[in-house]
């Protein structure tokens, strides 16, 4: 299934030649290879947009001193994530890993995609690594009642909220651990309080220690199952 996976990716690349890198490559692929040389593999990959990707720039030491991997790129939806998975995160050989994906579908980044893709790029990105021994976490979406990049979708905090309960029941069904971020950062309107976004859909530098708590719990609970 490993190599079908693959020749599909590279069957769709040589098709639509994707010269400006749509999943994200080239990104980490130095890193990458200076992990794989090393032979010093992460405990831990966080696999995600910009939320993970800016929970690593903000906050190093924290996936330092773990010994985590931050592997999330700005902007990217579930489907551009599942692509880049096995070179991102398979690759690294690690115990486990968190996928937080969603927002971007949900913000109609590259086209509108059904919240049911959403859950089923999420699941294959699960059934991924769960073939390649790796422990999957699943995240919930973070709150988001208004995307400053596309103020004309309506209504996104409730398809959120829809997102996230079928991710829940996956999870519960499936014996893997889901992190509520959700829950513990949303305010009565369905995304962030002031105090914890400056734009309602990111949070601050400060909110990821609360993610962290969370997230840690999360990992412990997943690696002793």
């Amino acid at each position: 299934m490993k190599k079908l996976f693959i020749f599909l990716i590279l069957t769709t690349m040589s098709i639509f030649g994707y010269s400006q890198d749509w999943f994200g490559f080239n990104r980490y692929q130095a890193d990458n290879e200076r992990i794989i040389s090393s032979g010093n593999y992460p405990e831990v990959v966080f696999m995600g947009n910009s939320i993970t990707d800016n929970w690593a720039y903000f906050h190093p030491d924290f996936f330092s001193s773990h010994n985590y991997c931050g592997r999330g790129i700005s902007g990217q939806t579930s489907a551009q994530m599942l692509v880049r998975f096995m070179a991102d995160v398979v690759a690294l050989h690690p115990k486990a890993v968190v996928i937080m994906a969603g927002t971007n579908d949900v913000a109609h980044n590259e086209y509108w995609v059904s919240p049911e893709k959403v859950v089923e790029n999420i699941v294959a990105m699960c059934d991924i690594a769960k073939a390649n021994g790796i422990i999957p976490i699943i995240s919930s979406i973070p709150p988001c009642s208004e995307f400053p990049w596309r103020r004309e979708i309506k209504n996104p905090g409730q398809t959120i909220v829809d997102i996230n309960k079928n991710l829940k029941a996956y999870a519960e069904a499936n014996d893997i651990v889901y992190i509520d971020y959700h829950s513990a950062l949303a305010d009565e309107s369905l995304g962030f309080p002031k105090k914890l976004s400056d734009d309602g859909c990111h949070p601050n530098p400060d909110t990821y220690f609360t993610m962290e708590d969370l997230v840690l719990k999360a990992i412990r609970k997943a690696l002793e199952q």
